[in-house]
């Protein structure tokens, strides 16, 4: 099998796996970064994104050969050396904006690219960044009130 080293959350990591390995079953399997998860497996629920040199960018049908040198971040690695988190996740937190949990990774890392690209967004550009990541629980609007928090906050 070929080795792969891969930039995530500023650290070199090498795996050893099968070049159609989807970059999601490396960062559970086999680096233990469970921030991302199993949505649809078909890259249309977002809740497997990570930040893919800044983007967020849908991991369970990439697969590892497609990396590359990219930057990758995950929803683990938006925290600070020092264990202090993102001002979005904080505003997650603070705003109660996750009912089950399973799109937030998504949506964060959602809205980080939206707030590194735009710091001061309107409504219509917070829905815009957030429409392909899928939340059944209805938890939107807390979302919205989260990034409007961390807007405040960065």
């Amino acid at each position: 099998m070929p080795k792969y080293t891969l930039n995530i959350n500023g650290s070199q990591e090498i795996v050893d796996v099968e070049p159609d390995t989807p970059l999601l079953y490396v960062l559970h399997d086999y680096l233990e970064l469970n921030g991302a998860k199993f949505g649809c497996g078909l890259s249309q629920c977002g809740s497997c994104a990570v930040l893919l040199n800044g983007r967020a960018t849908t991991t369970c049908m990439r697969s590892v050969s497609a990396i590359g040198d990219a930057k990758i971040i995950t929803l683990e690695g938006l925290a600070s050396d020092n264990g202090k988190l993102h001002a979005v996740q904080e505003a997650f937190v603070k705003e109660q904006a996750a009912q089950c949990g399973y799109c937030l990774n998504g949506m964060v890392m959602a809205s980080v690219q939206l707030l590194n690209e735009n710091p001061n967004p309107d409504d219509g550009e917070i829905k815009k960044a957030l429409q392909l990541h899928l939340c059944r629980c209805g938890a939107q609007t807390r979302v919205i009130k989260a990034i409007k928090t961390a807007v405040k906050n960065l």
